[in-house]
């Protein structure tokens, strides 16, 4: 058999019963059983079982199978048959074979421990749970883009090198650079303002570094970091977007991916019912409902994991936490002229304890303004901010600045989410943790 035939994907071959295919993959699963072998082959499309007779194929052929470890790759013509009895409902007559490569025995058994599964990770990868996974961290790359498209907003390429932090720069990755010290980016914040005069409505999506020691569920310390930033758009016009964006990409992945989202046995009509507007709830008002469900926190402190699960844990849908304290938010965020101890700003939470998935608000576009809270800032804080770093951000509020907001979602918290997993770290293919740096 050659290596150059011509092939169609699994799932097609399930549509083409009583017709000659041929498929190729890796050997998901094997048992032997009386001169014959049932072989689970996969593709990126799906599974099938096929069944080699040893009566009907060469002994070359039956010795490759037979030797043939799990994942090894393979190309297999065959007639695909209705059986009830094989996994799909369909079972693939082998007519002829070919192991591309038989490889070693595969490492991965039953039973593996999550450290371990992270050590091969380059491996696990291949699993069904983790393809289905990746499957829909695609699809919603795509649906997350193609909303922002269809609404006027053009990509950006901001640098992920940077002397500069787009909050406090307190949480960032030391880079040595040609002799001088650098950053790796924690936001793309300060690079989207500028695109703002240039095309109004702008989004990055890349790579955002944190250097927090958290050991939770939903931090990395490398994640895809989606920010839009848009002109004239004040906190309750941010906040409005911020929940058609989410929604559509709820609703998208129920109407799309409904076998994947079965899989994570996750009800598609759940995320079909998301819709704006979603909860909102001021800070201190959501600091009323903690301290009546037990919480001990008081004005002024920020939320935690069980915080945000407290105030989720019964939502459906994702809720806003608006206008927090000025003193545990950045500097570039504008006082509330409603509620000076506050800020322009919201936090959306994703329902049932999976936590903060968006942080956005308005900035401070006048320089006034901006240089009166700085100045705020390094007193309460006792330190000094480095205007020189900043000197070509703040130019922007001396040419033509225009009121404007913007937000950063984590997709990786979203993929969380959407497909209810325990742990952020299988959002992303090769996760980087405060104790995980490989593979």
């Amino acid at each position: 058999m050659k290596i150059d035939a011509a092939v169609v994907p699994i799932e097609k071959a399930h549509q083409s019963i009583g017709k000659e295919v041929t498929i190729r993959g890796w050997i998901y699963r094997k048992r032997s059983s009386g001169g014959k072998a049932f072989v689970v082959l996969r593709d990126v499309s799906g599974t099938v079982q096929c069944v080699v007779d040893k009566a009907k194929v060469g002994e070359k052929e039956w010795k490759a199978i037979d030797d043939a470890y799990l994942e090894s790759s393979a190309i297999i013509k065959g007639v695909p048959k209705k059986d009830e009895r094989a996994p799909g409902g369909v079972e693939l007559e082998v007519q002829d074979l070919l192991i591309v490569h038989s490889g070693e025995q595969f490492p991965i058994t039953e039973y593996q421990s999550a450290e371990f599964l992270l050590d091969v990770r380059h491996l696990w990868l291949r699993s069904q749970r983790m393809v289905n996974i990746m499957k829909a961290r695609s699809h919603m790359f795509r649906y997350a883009r193609d909303f922002l498209d269809k609404n006027g907003f053009f990509e950006i390429t901001p640098p992920l090198i940077t002397n500069a932090g787009g909050e406090t720069g307190s949480s960032m990755f030391e880079v040595e650079y040609f002799g001088q010290k650098v950053y790796l980016t924690e936001s793309s914040q300060l690079y989207a303002e500028a695109m703002v005069p240039v095309l109004e409505k702008v989004y990055s999506f890349a790579p955002s570094f944190r250097a927090e020691k958290s050991r939770t569920t939903k931090h990395l310390t490398e994640y895809w970091h989606l920010e839009p930033e848009a002109a004239y758009f004040d906190n309750k016009k941010n906040m409005e977007f911020q929940e058609k964006f989410v929604s559509n990409i709820a609703n998208t992945l129920a109407k799309e991916d409904p076998e994947i989202l079965k899989y994570f046995e996750v009800d598609p009509d759940k995320l079909a019912k998301i819709k704006p507007p979603f909860k909102r709830l001021t800070y201190e008002q959501a600091l009323k409902v903690l301290n009546e469900k037990g919480s001990k926190k008081k004005w002024g402190d920020d939320f935690g994991v069980e915080d945000e699960r407290l105030l989720t844990e019964h939502e459906k849908a994702p809720i806003f936490v608006y206008y927090w304290p000025k003193e545990i938010k950045p500097f570039y965020m504008p006082i509330n002229p409603k509620d000076e101890r506050t800020v322009l700003c919201a936090d959306m939470l994703a329902p049932q304890g999976h936590g903060e998935i968006i942080g956005g608000s308005e900035r401070i576009w006048k320089l006034d303004d901006l240089m009166e809270r700085l100045a705020e800032v390094e007193m309460a804080q006792g330190v000094k901010f480095d205007r020189k770093k900043y000197s070509w951000w703040i130019d922007l509020r001396k040419y033509g600045s225009v009121p404007h907001s913007g937000f950063g979602l984590g997709m990786e918290r979203v993929i969380k989410w959407m497909l209810n997993l325990d742990h952020i770290r299988d959002a992303i293919p090769f996760p980087r943790l405060i104790n995980r740096v490989a593979p």
